[in-house]
């Protein structure tokens, strides 16, 4: 095997051959702390977004830092802030450090000057880096780019949290998917997805809706969670209803003669006469209803006397 090698003046990394030749860890595992401890200094990276954007799932790189944090290559320290708060600090070693009361772990950053296994320094100048992600953190005066600095207590009393739609529609989407291991969210996820289930909620949809719309033929892997949930929380959003519309209320005018309301201007039918009922029609009544009580009292048996034979017939 002949090794061909470049000479690299701006863009690369030094890593010791112990790193990359560690046969207790995966070739995942390797890649990645390479990918790692090419970045620069203050890098900000989550398993979840590494898997991402990675042919590997999420189930490959998780598997991978858990190696690295094996054998110490890999260490995550929750650290607590003056103000009370903890925040979660990522270290990535070249080199294992010793574990003991004694050993003194190795620091980040710029190196003492003469040091002989210094790692080296990149000059932001001729090798600039890669665009990081920004965050509500670099809005903030006094934090240093990578999010090491420390946030001033005044700011974080201006900080305001999530509206309360916003927190009932992240809380009804916990909710939802809790039941579901391969649709594990956090928080930040959480409320990211909100307007989308707001949308829902304001379309009439509750629970039980979302609940079809999100778990019902999921796949059997799932790389990105929120990724799925987004795309069906936008694709399965029902149509709005149509609004009711009420008929409007016919004007009622008053009858100039009776004064009762009537539908057209004037007087009303019964005072013009044209509700009267014509004579003939009034008589044919009448011996309707006549032949209706003798039926009955036929039908009772009880005719009385002087009933026409007409009609007991």
């Amino acid at each position: 095997m002949r090794i061909h090698r470049s000479r690299h003046t701006r863009g690369f990394t030094v890593l010791p051959n112990a790193v990359l030749q560690d046969r207790r860890l995966s070739y995942t595992a390797r890649g990645l702390l390479a990918d790692l401890l090419s970045r620069p200094d203050g890098w900000r990276e989550d398993g979840r977004r590494m898997a991402d954007t990675s042919p590997q799932g999420r189930l490959s790189v998780a598997k991978a830092l858990r190696e690295l944090a094996a054998f110490g290559y890999y260490r995550v320290e929750r650290v607590r802030r003056p103000d009370g708060t903890f925040v979660s600090e990522t270290h990535v070693y070249d080199t294992p450090p010793q574990v003991g009361p004694s050993a003194a772990l190795p620091g980040s950053g710029r190196p003492a000057g003469g040091a002989r296994d210094a790692h080296p320094v990149k000059d932001r100048g001729k090798e600039p880096s890669l665009p990081r992600q920004r965050t509500a953190a670099d809005a903030v005066p006094g934090v240093r780019a990578g999010g090491r600095g420390e946030i001033p207590s005044t700011y974080l009393a201006r900080v305001e949290p999530p509206d309360a739609p916003r927190s009932e529609a992240a809380a009804l989407l916990h909710r939802v998917t809790a039941a579901e291991p391969r649709l594990r969210l956090g928080t930040t996820e959480a409320v990211a997805l909100a307007p989308l289930v707001a949308r829902w909620l304001e379309h009439g949809h509750g629970a039980r809706e979302l609940s079809h719309a999100l778990l019902d033929g999921l796949p059997e892997r799932v790389h990105s969670a929120s990724a799925l949930l987004r795309d069906r929380l936008t694709r399965k959003l029902p149509p709005a209803p149509e609004p009711a519309t009420t008929p409007p209320k016919p004007h009622l005018h008053e009858c100039a003669a009776c004064a009762r309301p009537s539908p057209h201007e004037g007087i009303c039918r019964t005072c013009a006469g044209l509700d009267a009922v014509p004579p003939e029609t009034a008589d044919e009544r009448a011996r309707t209803a006549v032949r209706g009580r003798a039926l009955v009292r036929a039908a009772l048996g009880a005719s009385p006397p002087g009933t026409p034979a007409s009609v007991r017939a």
